[in-house]
């Protein structure tokens, strides 16, 4: 489990790939027995019959292939609300990027170097499977990044040359995630005195809390911010823990808010950028 980073890494000790927008997996293949894992240790090998079948065509004894299962969308990147979509409805469309190998035909691979299991892991897969090799991409960490930054890719994930693969949280391997910026609509502004102010944030048209922003706007903004949401002042959402010090508003107040890109669910490193002021 890479650690998340501000920014890249410098220097030849770091190879780069791209961040795939899926669900991290491993494949386990035994002979015959062939099944796939969630990060938690699901079995979901009913859910992905495609790549079941794609693994099985691999001439490979026994192995276990770490990865990201996937779907893209029509520029080619990861999509994430279409990897949902694909699992019971288009099996067809899933893909499986596999970017190391730890076990290989009764061996144990996490003592070697990093670029050897992938080495060894490159030429398992053929041309034209489900099952697809993680490309280093050449160029030092900033330029990788700026790249994939402007694709609109989640981010990258940097990896340290010679590192031996380890279970858990690690340094070793580091992901830089690209911002975006989003619409979402307001349910709250948290005040308490001597700390930083945020707004808590729903998904537009369904009220669904998905996190909180720093407000960081100027004093005239932030002033004219208050001042809308104490005319709009409403009950708290009922789905709502209670929060003391929060001024609840009623729906239909629209916040631009920058947040790390590929968060699901809960959005993460958030800032206000400004608000709508219609109504």
């Amino acid at each position: 489990m890479p650690t998340l980073v501000a920014k890249p890494p410098q220097g030849d000790v770091w190879s780069h790939e791209v961040k795939f927008d899926g669900y991290r997996s491993q494949i386990v293949i035994n002979g015959p027995d062939v099944r796939i894992y969630t990060k938690s240790g699901i079995d979901w090998s009913a859910k992905y019959r495609d790549l079941v079948d794609a693994a099985k065509e691999l001439d490979i004894g026994s192995a276990i292939i770490d990865g990201e299962a996937i779907v893209t969308n029509e520029a080619g990147l990861s999509d994430f609300a279409a990897l949902r979509k694909a699992i019971t409805r288009r099996q067809h469309d899933l893909y499986f990027v596999a970017f190391d190998l730890l076990h290989l035909n009764g061996h144990d691979l996490r003592d070697m170097p990093l670029e050897d299991r992938r080495e060894i892991l490159h030429g398992l897969i053929p041309a034209g499977s489900r099952i697809q090799f993680s490309e280093e991409m050449p160029g030092d960490g900033d330029a990788v990044f700026y790249l994939v930054d402007k694709a609109g890719i989640e981010g990258i994930v940097s990896k340290r040359r010679g590192s031996k693969y380890r279970s858990g949280p690690t340094t070793n391997w580091l992901k830089t995630k690209s911002f975006t910026v989003d619409e979402f609509e307001l349910l709250g502004v948290e005040r308490e005195r001597g700390k930083a102010a945020f707004a808590l944030l729903a998904e537009p048209g369904t009220g669904k809390y998905v996190g909180s922003a720093f407000i960081t706007l100027g004093h005239d903004m932030r002033q004219r911010l208050w001042d809308r949401v104490q005319k709009h002042a409403g009950p708290p959402p009922k789905a709502m823990n209670k929060r003391p010090a929060t001024q609840w508003v009623g729906p239909g107040m629209k916040l631009r808010v920058k947040h790390l890109r590929g968060e699901h669910g809960h959005i993460r490193h958030a800032t206000l950028l400004g608000f709508s002021d219609e109504s």
